[in-house]
């Protein structure tokens, strides 16, 4: 079981076959962890369709498309079950995720539940499991399923397909009972091939009397295959349905209608439901059903939880926290989503029912039948922060005293700091970009950590990995709020380890926009779960809804999903947000009386930009220039008074993005804004460059190490040697590399001169704006920290 961040999922293995119950954002870097292989999944069946129990299931079926070669002429393919709005979402996700043919999507039907009263009333009690068939396959299970939805929804106008969730009833096959030779022998029956027929479930003569001898005669009875139910009620009307299904009446131990002998024992209950839910009456009631069921809580909350979800990550984020505080913040290790609610308190009436709460790992094995039961043997043992660092301590002894001359970096005079700036003047009268990157900027001067902090939520690339997460850059600018460069998966969780739950919140809430770079999975596919939160966190308060900037292939996505559920957004392609359209919305709105001309500075300065954006010709709609001019405004609250997108070399519609803040006053004298750029993919090119002049950061992907070149240009990447070459002749100030291959966890090789204004990104790696000074500082101590030749 993998009681993740988001939905948990539950993971039903045998010899043949795999199920994969709810594929919520997380569960790849979950199994990579935990060396579980996901290659010969066969089934995703999902309780409900959104971005909670869904999350992952683009990134999932990309990877095995990758690991089963996902041709079109291959006969191979993943068979996905859920409610009727299923097709909603694989549709959506069409846009991006190719080989359909390997996807097989089964609609379980909502018309066999559905009674419909004299008087027009709908009612929604389950009478029939609709069970799950697919030719080849249920060998070792039969799967039904159970449609909830609730009755006053159905009788009403407010009805969506979001509304129905599926209660999911596995039981295994019996196995068929023990060959007595005693009874055979009493029967007549000689050793030979009669008694391989009568196992087989054939009627043989005897051989010494004048019988036949039938199976029932000498083989005992079958024993019955374990039955587990997966149940989500996402609110208390579902558990209503679920108390009213007529459907699991033959699974109740306490049914009037139901003898001994003909109850179907429910040995393990599965309860995805949340805790707030599960703890209510009805819920209870419906528990109190079943006598001797095994009851595993999968959404409650323990208390004082330590161990991390993902134990190399944490282990390597606490590493670099004890190395250098300031830039890795201490990760939170919560594993689990805070409902708000305990587990629930099984006293008194209901004191029969076995409630506990899930743990990762933790098993329920169902066969061999002498072994059924929990099986806590891969729970995580406690693993604290005090844990790695003593860890740490024991391999690297000299990392203390490292630690120690990292913090004298964050205590440099005064004078030091004016030297920079001193530099600075007498190296930009040089005129060569290339060697201004070693002065500090104006930016810089007297700058105030309350400005601007860049937060690496992901750093690796391609499919998310133990070690890094796949792109999502966060852009903290504090009481103005905040942006998101990318929204790879898991984009949320990451979220929560930096600032913990409370605090991810609290950014969701106060998020600006969120800019998509392109239409690869690992840069978008944590999108929605980050806008259904944000819609939740925001009901009932009044606020504007999420702008969301990306290429047109993004914008079909999110149109196709919005039918799917409501995801409070406005879509703005970035064609719309180069330099060309900036500058026609300017010219638009000389005619605008009202028009505020502080909000965004002219925009036709960079020539080279505008040249690559009208080479694109595109054309700006009037809703796309109403949506603009809302954004000047937003942009202005957030400071910012640039914000440009630029066209990359990787795949079609893939851009880079620059961001530039406003000027600020210090001391009477007017101090320039910093200007961070992002590239997004891409290979080294003139747009890149020309976009990063005078960048006080320039944050340039570095998929591939140097040796690859030939790889990096065939796949439209750049190697770290490249990206650095990039920054360098563009004169930025800073180079943060990202965006690596999942091979390299590590620190890469790196020359002397590249050190000089160069930064390796780790996960949750918080870079301020007043730390850049010492941020090149770091890399001779990352390669002391990660000297050992295997990472743990």
């Amino acid at each position: 079981m993998d009681t993740q961040e988001t939905s948990p999922s539950v993971l039903l293995f045998f010899n043949n076959e795999r199920f994969i119950f709810n594929a919520g954002e997380g569960l790849q870097r979950f199994c990579a962890e935990h060396k579980i292989k996901l290659s010969q999944v066969d089934h995703i069946c999902l309780t409900r369709v959104c971005s909670e129990t869904a999350g992952g299931l683009p990134g999932l079926l990309l990877t095995l498309a990758g690991i089963k070669n996902g041709s079109p002429e291959s006969t191979e393919h993943v068979d996905i079950w859920g409610p009727p709005n299923l097709d909603l979402l694989v549709n959506a996700m069409k846009n991006f995720v190719p080989h359909a043919t390997m996807v097989k999507a089964h609609i379980i039907p909502r018309s066999d539940n559905v009674m419909v009263h004299g008087n027009g009333a709908a009612l929604a009690s389950s009478l029939h499991a609709e069970e799950l068939q697919a030719e080849g396959k249920f060998k070792a299970v039969s799967i039904s399923a159970i449609l909830l939805t609730p009755t006053d929804l159905l009788d009403g106008s407010h009805f969506s397909s979001n509304d129905t969730s599926i209660v999911y009833i596995c039981n295994l096959h019996d196995i068929r009972g023990e060959f007595d030779p005693r009874k055979a022998k009493a029967c007549g029956l000689k050793k030979g091939r009669k008694l391989g027929q009568l196992q087989n479930g054939i009627s043989v003569k005897s051989d010494l009397l004048d019988i036949e001898v039938h199976p029932d005669d000498v083989i005992g009875p079958p024993i019955p295959g374990p039955i587990v139910l997966i149940v989500d009620c996402p609110t208390e009307p579902h558990a209503q349905e679920l108390l009213s299904a007529q459907a699991l009446n033959a699974y109740y131990s306490d049914s009037q209608s139901n003898s001994p002998e003909t109850t179907k024992v429910v040995n393990c209950i599965i309860h995805l439901s949340p805790a707030t839910v599960v703890s209510s009456p009805v819920y209870e009631r419906w528990m109190r059903k079943f006598d001797s069921a095994q009851h595993i809580m999968a959404r409650t909350t323990r208390e004082h939880e330590t161990t991390p979800i993902l134990e190399s990550s944490a282990r390597i984020a606490t590493r670099l926290h004890y190395l250098c505080p300031q830039l890795f913040p201490a990760p939170s290790l919560l594993s689990v989503q805070n409902d708000g609610v305990a587990a629930p308190n099984f006293k008194g009436s209901i004191s029969k029912v076995c409630g506990i709460s899930a743990e990762n790992l933790l098993k329920f094995t169902l066969r061999p039948p002498r072994r059924l039961g929990l099986d806590r043997s891969s729970v995580q043992n406690q693993m604290t922060s005090s844990v790695f660092i003593k860890e740490l301590l024991s391999e690297i002894p000299e990392i203390a005293d490292a630690a120690k001359n990292m913090s004298t970096f964050w205590h440099k005079p005064k004078e030091d700091e004016a030297e920079l700036f001193t530099r600075q003047d007498s190296e930009v009268m040089t005129g060569d970009p290339s060697l201004a990157g070693h002065a500090a900027p104006r930016c810089m001067k007297n700058v105030q950590r309350d400005d601007l902090e860049i937060v690496f939520l992901g750093t690796g690339s391609s499919i998310p990995s133990k070690y890094r997460n796949v792109s999502s850059i966060y852009f903290n600018l504090f009481s103005k709020g905040g942006l998101l460069l990318d929204c790879g998966e898991g984009t949320l969780a990451q979220l929560k380890r930096r600032y913990g739950i409370n605090g991810a919140d609290s950014a969701v809430r106060n998020l600006k926009c969120i800019w998509i770079s392109h239409i690869h999975a690992d840069h978008h596919a944590g999108l929605a779960r980050i806008l259904a939160l944000r819609r939740d966190l925001l009901k009932g308060v009044p606020h504007e809804p999420m702008l969301v900037i990306g290429p047109e292939q993004v914008g079909e996505f999110l149109k196709d999903y919005k039918k799917l559920e409501d995801l409070d957004m406005l879509f703005l392609d970035c064609r719309s947000t180069t330099v060309a359209k900036w500058d026609d919305m300017e010219a638009d709105s000389m005619n605008d009386e009202s028009r505020d001309h502080t909000v965004l500075t002219s925009l036709s300065e960079d020539s080279s930009l505008l040249r690559c954006s009208k080479r694109m010709k595109p054309s700006t709609p009037v809703d796309d220039i109403k949506l603009l001019k809302r954004f000047k405004k937003v942009l202005s609250e957030a400071g910012l008074v640039r914000f440009i997108s630029f066209p990359v070399v990787h795949c079609p519609e893939a851009f880079g993005i620059i961001l530039e803040s406003a000027e600020r006053m210090n001391c009477g004298t007017v101090v320039p804004g910093w200007k961070v750029v992002y590239s997004g993919d891409t290979r080294p090119c003139s747009e890149v460059i020309e976009a990063s002049l005078g960048a006080t950061i320039l944050i340039h992907e570095a998929t591939f190490e140097d040796g690859l070149l030939e790889e990096a240009i065939t796949r439209n990447h750049s190697t770290i040697k490249e990206a650095i070459e990039v920054g360098r002749s563009a004169g930025a100030y800073r180079i943060i590399l990202t965006h690596f291959s999942q091979r390299y966890p590590k620190v890469p090789a790196l020359d002397e001169v590249s050190i000089q204004r160069t930064c390796i990104a780790f996960d949750l790696m918080s870079v301020n704006l007043a730390d850049l000074p010492v941020l090149p500082k770091l890399l001779p101590y990352l390669k002391l920290l990660f000297r050992t030749r295997e990472l743990i």
